[in-house]
């Protein structure tokens, strides 16, 4: 080989090197997921792609409203462990209340315009929230497994995964979450 060829080679070896080691970092913060469930309608629909932040609570406390990725006892069809995607609805140290098909957190009924149908099934009676637990909903309340299933039940603070932060797929709909 000459010594153009050889340090030509060189340079794509450094190069291929460092988009790894960038690609190793990026992926300790940030974890690329699809929506596979359609739980979190009309917020986010079956099939979007989004972008989760891994860290985000590792430098900072969940919120009311946050949309959070998370472990859970579930199984799929094959057996794997299924993570769900769902709001924060009560935080460590709120009193949750579901009656009348309305939300109350701390006593204040909530407005919830993100949610399909405007109303919450199921029953939830001064429900205080440990310290190290969330108290999670799906935005399509009819159609979400989530804490008020004793299934899911309130989703422990390390169980979770990731926050979602930005949508990259559908593309007319590119942009952050909120």
């Amino acid at each position: 080989m000459s010594n153009i060829n050889m340090k030509e080679l060189k340079e794509w070896i450094k190069d291929i090197l460092i988009a790894v080691i960038v690609a190793v970092i990026i992926l300790q913060f940030i974890k690329p997921t699809f929506v596979r469930e359609t739980s979190m309608m009309p917020t986010l629909q079956e099939y979007n792609f989004l972008f989760l932040s891994k860290q985000a609570y590792r430098f900072g406390e969940p919120k009311h409203g946050d949309i959070v990725v998370f472990h859970t006892a579930l199984k799929t069809q094959t057996g794997e462990e299924k993570m769900l995607i769902k709001r924060v609805i009560g935080l460590p140290g709120d009193t949750v209340n579901i009656e009348g098909g309305k939300v109350s957190i701390n006593g204040e009924v909530q407005d919830e315009p993100y949610t399909l149908e405007g109303t919450t099934s199921g029953e939830v009676q001064d429900l205080v929230i440990p310290d190290d637990s969330l108290f999670v909903m799906g935005d399509n309340r009819q159609n979400s497994i989530d804490s008020r299933d004793p299934a899911v039940g309130l989703v422990k603070i390390n169980d979770v995964y990731g926050k979602a932060v930005f949508r990259l797929y559908p593309f007319n709909e590119i942009g952050t979450l909120k």
